[in-house]
């Protein structure tokens, strides 16, 4: 959260944050859960707007890693939940506008979020099993531009290293009951290394009529067209020191002939929703939504290497929220059912080095089904104290239709019925400050791509299981308004059941159970307004990611080994000059600390200091026009590191390389 100057002091008592990740709309400091709140300052001055991890750099406990691989997408973790994936999200929540991107199945895609129209982004750092469901470890929300917040026409354009290019047109305002909102968007980049080209264009539009005074519809479209975006692969410690540039070469990892890896995607979602605030005594929200999306994916290495889907997701949601007065004490509710199903038709391609398809290797239609019904009060029982309770009934069914019968009929189907529950009491011991203690339980299935059946035939992988989680963290959080100062503490503990593991075989990724895991950690964020013009932001994690029981597949006992793709200590700082109008400087600095790259915790990663550095100015050229320029200059000192790691890779292509200093600059008209 940011504070104003001192002097602005009277006017932010006026206006209290309230947050709705949790469902449950609240005032911050009555929320007995670590939440960060990104506003639109933080996303958009001076950033490229190109990927999340921008945004969230000083939210703690979250770590974000594969910014610059657009085929395996950005790999987000919150408290260690997210990290089993060598690509993608998984095991947390994504919503954005209300609209759940998280499958039924577990599994999450970031490319459609359109950061040039995201307005907040509210982030639950922990466990939220009981507002969710399944892939519930944290939750990351995302609001966009609406015709209110966003009015007028804006055109932005920017340029910089590695041949990156993008275009922004956005346009939105009222017109008595209607509103609109449109941005559109093109993306182009040569990548920093060899085979990393992107080509992307996106679309993202709010259209809003206003019924009466408490009824309103509003209908969003997103659109993503991504024809092309090559994969250059993890390499190995002596590949990145021979070139960092390079990409992996042959089949089966050894010839000189690289595959063309890579893959194009094409999306259409369309949501509806209707919002009633004098429903009875209460206020009820409807949300309906289909997506469809078709997804063509050339993995690096020759065999059954091409993937490729036609997915129909669709599904939707009733709220029901309501305040009233039980035994003299206020109470505040919400309840709800939430219903979603996915449907793959996907199929797998041989595949020779020179990329022939040889013939069909796999056909089956994997179509997962979701349906959970919650439940979460508040009830004040002071002035100071409120204790909140919640509970949540999932039941979801996976099935696999083989279409594939050479090799015998591999269908067949799963379910899972899960309870979660959640219990945290709040203690506002000053106005602007509050202590609280939780607790919750969460779960995670694999995904239909975590059970795939390690002996290379269809349907389920039999020796798999859902994740069990549970969660504790005690937390301090407040703003000394008139020093400028605010600040965020929370010390959590998690131990979690069967947590799903990630490696290698063949080339292709598989998972399995380990015993048990404990994830435990320290988070402060801390902002300070120590000047009219000066802002410092800091955001340090020390936590401790370990196997608690795991025998691996070869009989090692590893027993108190590090979780692989995870720093224990993060800290970023970002100091801010704001001048009069739109003038600025913000230095930034990022502390990623070692981290393993397998279970055996054989491969080790250095820590790493990394700068960034961005400035702008704005200009008013009439009453209605301003013009805006900015540049940026990230890996200020040029330090090399790894952009990710590819968890236990049985090849020991374990590094994707980040890129050098790189520059970029940009301009935009609003009017």
């Amino acid at each position: 959260m940011l504070l104003p100057a001192a002097g602005q002091a009277a006017e932010l008592a006026l206006e209290p944050l309230t947050v709705s990740a949790s469902r449950l709309e609240r005032e911050l400091y009555a929320t007995p859960a670590a939440v960060s709140v990104v506003d639109e300052e933080q996303i958009a001055q001076g950033q490229p707007r190109e990927r999340l991890n921008e945004s969230l750099a000083t939210v703690p406990g979250l770590y974000l890693q594969n910014r610059h691989n657009f085929v395996q997408g950005e790999r987000v973790s919150i408290r260690g939940f997210g990290a089993r994936t060598p690509w993608g999200v998984r095991g947390i929540t994504v919503r954005v506008d209300g609209i759940p991107y998280t499958l039924p199945d577990g599994q999450a895609q970031l490319d459609a979020i359109d950061l040039d129209s995201a307005r907040r982004i509210e982030v639950i750092r922990g466990p939220a099993a009981v507002q969710y469901g399944n892939a519930a470890g944290g939750v990351i929300d995302v609001t966009t531009a609406d015709g209110e917040s966003d009015p007028g026409t804006r055109l932005r354009v920017e340029g910089g290293s590695d041949g990156y290019r993008k275009l922004n047109l956005s346009n939105g305002g009222v017109e008595g009951p209607w509103s609109h909102h449109v941005s559109v968007s093109a993306l182009g980049m040569d990548g920093y290394r060899d085979h990393s080209e992107v080509e992307k264009y996106q679309l993202n539009a709010k259209l809003r009529r206003e019924l009466d005074a408490d009824r309103s519809i509003t209908a969003i479209v997103n659109l993503l067209d991504n024809p092309r975006s090559e994969d250059p692969g993890g390499l190995t410690a002596e590949a990145v020191s021979e070139d960092r540039k390079g990409t992996i070469t042959g089949s089966n990892f050894y010839s000189p002939t690289r595959i063309d890896a890579g893959q194009s995607v094409d999306q259409q979602l369309l949501g509806l929703e209707y919002e009633d605030l004098a429903a009875g005594p209460g206020e009820l929200t409807l949300r309906g939504f289909y997506l469809k999306r078709d997804f063509e994916q050339q993995l690096a290495y020759a065999g059954d290497s091409f993937v490729a889907y036609d997915r129909d997701y669709y599904g939707g949601s009733a709220e029901y929220r309501q305040s009233l007065t039980v035994g003299g004490l206020p109470l505040s509710y919400v309840t709800g059912v939430d219903v979603a199903r996915q449907e793959d038709e996907r199929y797998r391609d041989e595949v020779t080095i020179d990329g022939d398809h040889q013939g069909r290797v796999a056909d089956e239609t994997q179509t997962a089904s979701s349906v959970g019904v919650f439940a979460q009060g508040d009830l004040d029982l002071t002035d100071r104290w409120t204790v909140s309770l919640g509970t949540r009934f999932d039941h979801t069914k996976f099935d696999i239709d083989d279409d594939y019968l050479s090799d015998g009929d591999n269908g067949g189907d799963r379910s899972f019925d899960q309870w979660s529950g959640s219990a945290g009491l709040s203690y506002r011991y000053l106005p602007d400050h509050q202590a609280y203690l939780s607790t919750g339980t969460a779960y995670e299935t694999p995904t239909f791509t975590e059970f795939a059946n390690p002996a290379r035939v269809g349907g389920f992988n039999p020796d798999i299981e859902p994740q069990k989680a549970w969660n504790r963290e005690i937390g301090l959080r407040g703003s000394f308004v008139d020093a400028g100062l605010d600040y965020d503490v929370a010390l959590f503990s998690t131990r979690v059941r069967d947590s799903l593991i990630a490696y290698k075989d063949g080339g292709r990724d598989f998972y399995r159970n380990a015993g048990r895991s404990r994830q435990d950690g320290l988070e402060v964020a801390l902002g300070w307004q120590f000047a009219e013009d000066w802002r410092l932001d800091s955001a340090l994690t020390l936590a401790r990611y370990e196997f608690q029981d795991y025998v691996n597949d070869k009989g090692e006992d590893l027993a108190n080994n590090r979780i692989p793709g995870l720093p224990e200590r993060t800290w970023v700082n970002q100091l801010t000059w704001q001048g009069l109008g739109e003038r600025f400087a913000t230095l930034e600095t990022r502390y990623v600390g070692s981290m393993v790259a397998d279970d055996e915790n054989r491969v080790k990663i250095d820590d790493v200091w990394l700068a960034n550095l961005r400035a702008g100015d704005g200009w008013r050229l009439g009453d209605d026009t301003l013009l805006k320029a900015y540049v940026g200059v990230q890996n200020l000192f040029d330090r090399e590191y790894y952009d990710n790691i590819v968890i236990n890779d049985e090849r020991g292509r374990y590094f994707n390389t980040a890129p050098d200093r790189s520059v970029y600059a940009g301009v935009e008209l609003a009017f």
